[in-house]
């Protein structure tokens, strides 16, 4: 199994992007991934997600938790410390799904 920046190295950089923003099916927002230190995982991650299942949709939030490897566990063992792995067990949990909006 790869560790989380064994997993970051194979995927498409998403340097290009200043955030991506996640909205509900109605149109409201939930959440904004910045491309800053911190969050600059994440915002690959979901960028990754997003390019190949055009939402993130209970599929995607399945492959996520894979990609995010060891901060899965630690995200269970700990809610709320890693919100945008909190978001992918919850939709796999409830169901749904989260738009996408990028923004170079």
């Amino acid at each position: 199994m790869k560790n989380f920046a064994a997993t970051l190295a194979t995927l498409e950089s998403a340097d290009h992007l200043d955030r991506l923003e996640l909205h509900a099916p109605d149109g409201s927002w939930v959440a904004t991934i910045e491309n800053r230190p911190g969050s600059q995982g994440s915002l690959k991650v979901y960028h990754h997600l997003w390019k190949r299942y055009g939402a993130i949709t209970v599929e995607a939030a399945r492959e996520g938790l894979m990609l995010y490897a060891e901060h899965t566990a630690d995200a269970r063992a700990h809610p709320g410390k890693h919100p945008n792995i909190d978001r992918l067990l919850a939709l796999v949990e409830r169901g749904g799904r989260l738009e996408v909006r990028a923004f170079p």
